[in-house]
């Protein structure tokens, strides 16, 4: 990748509750080995030498994160969040300074696979707008009837692809675009929506299944498995 760009810093929206991981502290502060979940997704970004900085955007009742060693890293960065993703990541991006290029990734993705990562972060030498890991739909998808559990009809997986994460934009140009679409009322579920919102159309770049969030409690033993397979070495 070219040095046509000068910094990557990273944001990581880690003020949810995740209720429906049923457990008695938010889900990105579970522990998966000696580690939280929290601590393994932010890791894997600082493994890229690329990645100079990660914010993360906790909540103003979080008690957990100074406990963390990661609290104490060097290269993390801790800001207040808001109530909706979209105003944690734009608190991050405030406090990012003069990056050009920022990584927004899951509390909950503890399993990015550094390959996936740098074929992300390699997008920056030919994009102007930015992409997002994603995995295509592999199986059959139904509509639900509205308010009922009965199926309306079998939607076509063609060109359906899961939204992953970390995506990947400059920074001035998600800023910009998560201001708009909050101002106008979208509807933001993810960073990519708020550039589709104001017309862009981010790269889709496709990376592997086994990124999953962790947001049942049933994943807990699959992000651990996945865990176990990951390379352990800083990548470029």
């Amino acid at each position: 990748m070219s040095e046509h760009f000068r910094e990557v810093i990273a944001v990581v929206p880690a003020a949810g509750t995740g209720s429906r991981m049923q457990a008695q502290c938010p889900k990105q502060y579970l522990t998966i080995g000696d580690k939280t979940i929290l601590e393994h997704a932010v890791s894997a970004l600082l493994r890229h030498r690329r990645v100079s900085k990660v914010i993360v955007a906790i909540s103003p009742e979080d008690t957990r994160f100074d406990a963390l060693a990661l609290a104490k890293h060097p290269q993390v960065l801790k800001v207040t969040g808001g109530a909706q993703r979209a105003d944690s990541v734009l608190a991050g991006l405030n406090a990012a300074g003069n990056a050009d290029w920022v990584l927004v990734h899951d509390a909950a993705r503890p399993c990015l696979h550094p390959d996936d990562l740098c074929r992300l972060l390699a997008i920056a030498d030919h994009s102007e707008v930015g992409g997002i890991l994603a995995s295509p739909v592999r199986d059959t998808m139904k509509r639900g009837e509205p308010g009922l559990s009965c199926i309306a009809h079998t939607v076509a997986r063609d060109d359906l692809w899961h939204a992953l994460t970390p995506q990947f934009f400059p920074l001035k140009l998600l800023r910009e675009c998560l201001s708009r679409s909050l101002a106008e009322g979208a509807l933001i579920t993810d960073e990519a929506s708020a550039l589709e919102h104001c017309g862009f159309h981010p790269l889709l770049v496709s990376a592997r299944a086994d990124n999953i969030k962790v947001t049942r409690p049933e994943d807990l033993a699959l992000a651990a498995f996945y865990l176990t397979r990951l390379p352990k070495t800083e990548n470029n």
